[in-house]
């Protein structure tokens, strides 16, 4: 099991948090994995979002995997990490944000992709899915940590999941 916290930041430890709980999908077909790319950014991540009130974590994923990659969850198999970010909150209610990330191994169908329905957001980062090797994946995110140029909150979390999940 892949566990492992990031934390960033320490302006207002005791201060208000505000809490959520994501599940990420890890899908392997052959060598390669599905990633979301992002063209913006340059980055990877793993399929995936925050879970919505009355959602199992199951729900989630096959959710997140359909809007991001237009893909169809097929088997949602048993979890193999967790990660717990920390970091100011990204507004003026609350002090620290706090998300727990559960990785889940899944499967896709193999019929090709449908159109993704995305938030706002990941339609501004032009949010693709891709099959890719993990050693790719982590290399290109490696150099866009590498650039110290401002990253999505997520790459430092997938980058070290990747790493980890390579060392296995």
């Amino acid at each position: 099991m892949i566990e492992f916290s990031l934390t960033e930041g320490a302006d207002h430890p005791d201060g208000t948090v505000l809490e959520r709980e994501a599940v990420r999908a890890v899908i392997f077909r052959g060598s390669r994995l599905l990633m979301v790319h992002s063209a913006t950014a340059g980055d990877y991540k793993f399929p995936g979002g925050g879970r919505e009130p009355g959602e199992t974590r199951e729900e989630t994923l096959i959710r997140e995997v359909r809007e991001e990659c237009g893909a169809r969850i097929t088997i949602v198999g048993r979890r193999i990490g967790k990660v717990i970010e920390e970091r100011p909150a990204f507004d003026e209610v609350y002090d620290r944000f706090l998300m727990t990330s559960y990785y889940y191994l899944c499967m896709v169908g193999e019929e090709e992709f449908t159109a993704q329905d995305l938030d706002a957001y990941e339609g501004d980062l032009q949010f693709t899915p891709v099959w890719i090797t993990g050693e790719e994946a982590l290399e290109r995110n490696q150099a866009v940590l590498d650039r110290g140029e401002e990253v999505p909150p997520w790459t430092r979390r997938e980058t070290r999941f990747l790493k980890e999940l390579l060392s296995v």
